[in-house]
């Protein structure tokens, strides 16, 4: 069974001109990765876990603000390796200069031994649709398409 995720994506509209949040992977692996790089805030769920509540804690935890705002389906996608997620719209306004992130733990450099803490996320930006759709992960440019379809454009 292919991992799921679950995750937001938000928007906001600034001078008439839609905006989406997305973020930047943090930690080595990613450090000079733009474009394609980046995503919707997202993370892996278990079973008996509702896609909703991941979504929000994900959220939560890659840019340390609650999201208290209401979610609007946006379906699933599936990513390259398989991974399937389950996305949400949620339109909101927030500093993404101001981002505070969980952080991880990885051995770096590989083999030498010496343990790491790495941000999931090192940075987050709101883009106009055009920028969004050359960083994103190029199976989640889908979900721009769809908010637009629901009216989030």
């Amino acid at each position: 069974m292919p991992a799921r995720s679950a995750g937001v994506l938000a928007f906001r509209r600034r001078g008439g001109v839609l905006e989406v949040l997305l973020v930047h992977p943090g930690g080595p692996f990613w450090r000079n990765k733009d474009l394609g790089a980046w995503s919707i805030p997202k993370g892996e769920f278990g079973a008996g876990e509702a896609a909703e509540a991941v979504a929000r804690r994900e959220f939560a935890e890659e840019l340390g603000t609650e999201l208290t705002a209401p979610l609007v389906p946006l379906g699933e996608i599936r990513q390259r390796g398989g991974k399937v997620v389950k996305a949400f719209a949620a339109e909101i306004d927030l500093d993404a200069s101001a981002i505070t992130s969980n952080t991880f733990e990885l051995e770096w450099p590989p083999r030498s031994g010496r343990m790491q803490r790495f941000p999931e996320v090192d940075r987050a930006a709101w883009l106009d649709l055009a920028e969004a759709r050359a960083r994103i992960n190029p199976a989640q440019a889908a979900l721009l398409d769809r908010l637009v379809d629901i009216g989030g454009g």
